[in-house]
């Protein structure tokens, strides 16, 4: 008998909507607002971009700066992305560039720096920071993901209003924000940074963005500044709706390719992992329940930002090596979620990681584990599964078997393959 459980694939079956023309659906949605009634001729608009993978971010700024162009306006692009890309205005817009949101693409500058205006005093005791670019246009655009937070929970987690406070505070606000958020709640801060911003930074509209489970815009809505908080809220219902989720609801192990920063803001999306309210265990009534989480790497589009690694109690050793410590450092300082950069115990390759981890699960034998192995936390739309799931899987609507059980397969180094995922998920997509 294998040492290892033997394993199939599952394609789960998704229902939600795709946009079939992004750009043409930013434009509808930007020309909804008479914008022209605002925005005079030759007037400067500042453009958010941020520092997560979102579908298809490049078209989409690209058709806001076409926008308005239309109305004779000189729109540029500012990094808005707290303290992502080191700290620095280089690293932000290499970030940006990685994106392919570059001048050229786009047709229009990008304006990057650190530097921020304090625009006012929050009535609970801290200034009010905002990008020093951003703050000198004559109007500002705030585009981002509507989604569930990593670490906050209510009407309010991550999107528009987070991109005012976190984003557009750059690291001097970020800093401060989560200080703040300590002594207060986040809602209370984001309302608080958001109506002083909307009050004194001529933001003129938000564009939220909606993706569905396989990670492909499902909704984008412009909307007007006195809005924003009643539409994000309802637009963060949907996003939940339309969440990814893992096909099954307990593991031993899950198995995850690559974290990063272009995949979630943790690296991991606790919200997948069942990991939200509690470190290394989900919460009493949080799915799914995970015993124990194993890193492969980190993606090459976190520009070797780790946070999120110690999340996971294992890892292989080539993430720990690809980890920039000083903006990893940097970033969960920023953030205060001081156990996502700590060290997980880490091996040279798969077969010791796992052989390591099977031996740590409970009184399954190794060969009856539950195992699921992903591409990220971001791509679920295959998974590979341990025969411990098969019986089930069989039964389920939402799921197709993809193929037969079969054993793991290490190449002679004791690694399993990095491809595999790549290959036949964006081939089916």
């Amino acid at each position: 008998m294998s040492d290892y459980p033997d394993v199939f694939r599952v394609r789960q079956q998704f229902n939600d909507p795709k946009l079939a023309d992004v750009a043409g659906e930013v434009e509808a949605q930007m020309s909804r607002l008479s914008l022209g009634n605002k925005v005079k001729a030759d007037q400067s608009v500042a453009i958010t971009a941020g520092s997560r993978g979102i579908a298809e971010i490049h078209q989409i700024i690209k058709a806001i700066v076409a926008h308005f162009k239309q109305l004779g306006a000189h729109p540029f692009i500012v990094p808005a992305m707290g303290s992502h890309g080191g700290g620095t205005a280089v690293g932000q817009r290499n970030i940006l560039e990685s994106y392919g949101i570059t001048e050229d693409y786009c047709g229009c500058p990008i304006r990057a720096t650190m530097d921020t205006v304090i625009v006012c005093q929050a009535a609970e005791g801290f200034p009010v920071h905002f990008d020093k670019y951003a703050y000198q246009a004559d109007h500002v655009v705030v585009c981002n993901r509507v989604k569930p937070h990593t670490s906050f929970t209510g009407p309010i987690e991550s999107g528009l209003m987070k991109m005012m406070l976190i984003g557009l505070g750059k690291h001097a606000g970020a800093k401060t924000y989560h200080r703040a958020i300590r002594e207060y709640d986040f809602g209370q801060i984001a309302r608080s940074v958001s109506q002083h911003v909307l009050s004194k930074c001529s933001v003129v509209a938000g564009l939220a963005l909606v993706e569905n489970s396989y990670g492909q815009p499902a909704k984008i809505e412009a909307i007007g500044p006195e809005e924003l908080e009643a539409r994000e809220a309802a637009l963060l219902v949907q996003a939940k709706q339309w969440m990814p989720r893992l096909p099954f609801r307990t593991a031993d192990v899950l198995l995850i390719d690559e974290i990063g920063k272009n995949i979630s803001g943790s690296g991991i999306d606790v919200n997948v992992v069942g990991r939200k309210h509690s470190i290394h265990q989900p919460a009493e009534n949080e799915y799914p329940k995970i015993k124990m989480i194993g890193i492969r790497n980190l993606s090459h589009m976190t520009h070797g930002n780790a946070i999120g690694i110690g999340l996971a109690e294992f890892c292989r050793t080539r993430a720990v090596k690809k980890m920039d410590v000083k903006a990893t450092r940097i970033n969960v300082l920023t953030g205060g979620i001081h156990c996502e950069a700590m060290l997980p115990i880490d091996y040279e390759t798969d077969r010791e990681l796992l052989d390591v981890m099977l031996t740590q699960i409970g009184l399954a034998e190794p060969p009856d584990a539950k195992l699921m192995w992903i591409r990220n936390t971001k791509e679920l739309v295959e998974v590979e599964c341990s025969v411990a799931y098969l019986d089930e899987a069989r039964t389920r609507d939402d799921l197709q078997i993809l193929d037969d059980p079969r054993p793991l397969s290490f190449d002679p180094s004791g690694n399993l393959c990095d491809e595999h995922m790549v290959e036949k998920c964006d081939a089916k997509v």
